[in-house]
């Protein structure tokens, strides 16, 4: 039977050499207040330039129902995942979004970023 697990796993990244940017929503994420002990729901978007590693999606998924039954403020779960997810695939870079729904009519949008010392985002290209 599967289980919720804080271990994420990585692959080797296929184009280590290119800078590209993956991309992962999680419409489903949940969490508990640590204060009433509710269910905090929201939609995280991870974005990351791979170096080396690059995060396997299955471990994401357990790693992220993990968090089901944990209370945590929305500040310390978003930093909390940025650094598990730096510590694992040690990426370029990483963005870690984390927009709650709202409670007491208060929306949450929590953003925090890594990028690797020394390392530069290519320039943009505009295309007409």
């Amino acid at each position: 039977m599967t289980q919720p697990s804080k271990q994420l796993e990585t692959f080797p990244n296929p184009q280590p050499g290119r800078d590209y940017t993956i991309r992962i929503e999680v419409p489903e994420f949940t969490c508990l207040c640590p204060k009433t002990g509710q269910p905090d729901f929201a939609t995280l978007t991870i974005e990351y330039v791979p170096a080396a590693l690059c995060v396997e999606l299955k471990s994401l998924k357990l790693y992220m129902w993990w968090y089901r039954d944990q209370g945590a403020f929305h500040e310390a779960v978003t930093n909390a995942i940025l650094e598990d997810l730096v510590t694992a695939a040690a990426p370029n870079f990483m963005r870690v979004r984390a927009a709650f729904n709202v409670r007491g009519g208060i929306y949450t949008h929590v953003i925090a970023e890594h990028k690797k010392l020394g390392w530069h985002a290519p320039e943009w290209v505009n295309l007409p």
